[in-house]
């Protein structure tokens, strides 16, 4: 049989053709190496980036969970001052400068609240709840809980007319700090001191 000579314009559209499927060939021998590699557990895999130390996929090492937040009351040394510092910095930079009304004898406020424990533990109780609610999982009414159920009524016990800042600042032009003296040991602690009978007297 003699041979059949193709048109030219033919003969660039069957290279293109052949091309193509030479293309496509070797994309799927990629995909067939890529399927059948070990599986990297790193949570950094997907994004084309190595395993970091101590994660996943090093030794089989596993996440450590964050630690949970502990009452700022609870710590102690410097845990306690790194807590009281970021807590300053909420109320100051944050909290304040936003819901911070005007300073009146119904709403006293103090400039030294650090030195006051339970207005500590109020306010570092109100950060760590809207570190809860501002986080995304909360949802978009996170923050609209905040303010109901946490920011009002917080406020309104650290800033009330008989609160524990009722003998500090009454007025914004006259600063003012005075720690009021909190009530002593109940009677029973007092009893539990007294020796047994039949034990001898201490005192």
């Amino acid at each position: 049989m003699e041979p059949v000579r193709l048109p030219d314009s033919n003969l660039e559209s069957v290279e293109a053709t052949v091309r193509k499927l030479v293309e496509e060939q070797a994309e799927q021998a990629r995909q067939l190496d890529a399927l059948s590699a070990p599986v990297d557990p790193s949570p950094f895999a997907a994004f084309g980036l190595p395993s970091l130390p101590g994660m996943p996929g090093i030794s089989g090492a596993p996440m450590q969970a964050p630690p949970e937040p502990r009452p700022i009351m609870e710590l102690e040394g410097d845990e306690y001052e790194d807590e009281l510092d970021a807590l300053t910095d909420w109320v100051d930079d944050y909290l304040i400068r936003i819901y911070g009304a005007e300073v009146t004898t119904a709403a006293p406020w103090c400039k030294q609240w650090q030195e006051h424990d339970d207005v500590v533990a109020w306010l570092h109780a109100l950060w760590m709840a809207y570190q809860q609610h501002k986080d995304p999982e909360a949802g978009p009414s996170g923050m609209f809980v905040w303010h109901r159920d946490f920011l009002t009524h917080c406020l309104a016990h650290v800033r009330a007319a008989g609160g524990p800042l009722s003998a500090c600042q009454t007025d914004p032009d006259r600063d003012a700090h005075r720690l009021l003296p909190g009530p002593t040991s109940s009677d029973r602690s007092a009893t539990t001191d007294q020796p047994e009978p039949g034990e001898p007297d201490q005192a």
